[in-house]
């Protein structure tokens, strides 16, 4: 799984750099002066109802707020199976942030890490999945009269985007790193059911 993750990654790694410059470049000019850098974070968080759990299959059918249900067969790696029971919430949550941040010195690379929990035996089940990449891009020239920035990335691709405000570009040379990070995570979990 990680194998065929970082195939992805790699698959769209020049369109995550392009969009992760662009809006970098697009932040404000005191606030790319201050911090050369910015944080973006965007979470959904998603609520059900169980309906049933058949242990023997596995199956699980829920409700969503709109009313909908849903049926889906609970993979081996739902270790606690057994304590879901009629009337109990399910809570998921997906998170994402990119961060930016320009630094003079360091290389150019890409580096991944990924975290993952689980709930202890017993318990109601829950877990965590998460991934975080930091691809690192040197900024190799600077057009402020169109305006663009030109940077390359780890395995030596060049892009060039447009920067909305050329303000953006102060304080930015051409030498300087780009730290992009991108993290995903994914936590899920199951609560008694309200008591009534």
């Amino acid at each position: 799984m990680k194998k065929s993750i970082k195939n992805l990654f790699f698959k769209n790694l020049k369109a995550i750099v392009a969009v992760a410059m662009i809006s970098f470049f697009s932040v404000s000019n005191s606030r790319a002066q201050e911090t050369k850098g910015q944080t973006m974070v965007s979470s959904e968080t998603v609520t059900a109802t169980v309906v049933q759990v058949n242990q023997k299959t596995r199956e699980v059918t829920i409700k969503t707020k709109d009313g909908k249900e849903h049926s889906f067969i609970a993979g081996d790696n739902v270790k606690n199976l057994a304590q879901v029971k009629k009337g109990d919430i399910i809570t998921a949550v997906y998170t994402e942030a990119i961060a930016y941040e320009v630094r003079e010195h360091g290389t150019t690379g890409v580096q991944t890490t990924t975290a993952v929990a689980a709930a202890k035996p017993g318990e109601k089940p829950a877990g965590a999945v998460a991934q975080q990449t930091t691809v690192t891009v040197l900024i190799t020239a600077i057009d402020p009269k169109v305006p663009t920035v030109t940077f390359m990335g780890p395995r030596g691709n060049k892009e060039t985007i447009k920067v909305r405000d050329p303000k953006n570009l102060n304080g930015v040379k051409v030498g300087d790193k780009v730290d992009i990070t991108y993290t995903e995570a994914l936590a899920m979990k199951v609560d008694e059911a309200p008591k009534k």
